[in-house]
């Protein structure tokens, strides 16, 4: 198992698991990640051995989304720590997306914000019957990131993708399968079990074919690398308007923003 300080990426035949580890918080992105995940996604998709890949996070929950708390602490304005991290954080989606092996989400816990766009990014995804998905963003002010706003309304359709932006209610995993945004539900401590068994069905496949078939259904949509850095501007011009800076204080201080 190789590992940055907080991404590891274990090798098991053909298949790899790349694994979000920052497990006390909740597996949130913050500038380490961001930089991690994209050394990790690049060496992944150059290496032509691979056939599969799970993504999952470290313990109980896959990921809370971006760092407020650190952006906050960083010593850099908000919109500059935002441009850098989405600045990794989207080149290693870009990366993982385009690459030739099918990519499968293992959702455990929660996934919040940034994290339902690793979920939405992944070819295929696997969650736990427990598991919870949430947008979060407009509560603390913000806009989407981490390529929700470009893959949600494709899996989803534009109505049911911002009823979960504008009302930020959680998604369970019933609601999730049903919808599309999953396709499989797992007990609870069965995930990654259930995504390595897909995995496996997958590696033993055609490489080149489904490869292949990646980049024929990509082409459906209108182009990510353009999407991702309106996204990344879009949140990061909001971080410093009074509302987003009301919107993180409040979450950071755990009461109810007040917007006027």
């Amino acid at each position: 198992m190789s590992q940055g300080s907080t991404v590891l990426v274990e090798a098991r035949g053909p298949i790899r698991v790349l694994t979000l580890n920052r497990p006390d918080n909740a597996n949130v992105l913050d500038m380490q990640m961001g930089r991690d995940l994209l050394a990790a996604a690049t060496a992944i998709a150059a290496d032509t051995s691979v056939r599969a890949v799970v993504l999952t996070g470290a313990g109980k929950h896959f990921c809370f989304g971006g760092d407020l708390r650190g952006m906050v602490a960083g010593g850099m304005s908000s919109d500059q720590y935002l441009r850098e991290l989405t600045a990794d954080l989207h080149r290693a989606i870009v990366t993982l997306v385009r690459m030739d092996a099918p990519l499968i989400a293992a959702v455990n816990g929660t996934a919040a914000g940034a994290g339902v766009g690793l979920v939405a990014m992944a070819d295929l995804a696997v969650c736990g019957e427990g598991t919870k998905f949430s947008l979060a963003y407009t509560g603390v002010a913000l806009t989407p990131d981490g390529s929700t706003s470009f893959f949600l309304p494709q899996i989803l359709g534009n109505k049911r993708a911002l009823e979960l932006l504008l009302t930020n209610r959680p998604l369970g995993a019933a609601e999730a399968l049903l919808w599309g945004l999953v396709n499989q539900v797992a007990p609870d401590g069965e995930v990654l079990a259930a995504a390595l068994a897909l995995a496996e069905r997958l590696a033993a496949g055609p490489r080149a074919a489904q490869a292949a078939v990646k980049r024929l259904v990509a082409l459906a949509g209108s182009t990510l690398e353009a999407h991702l850095a309106i996204e990344s501007e879009t949140i990061s011009r909001q971080s410093v308007t009074p509302e987003g800076q009301e919107g993180i204080k409040a979450f950071l201080e755990k009461r109810k923003p007040r917007f006027d």
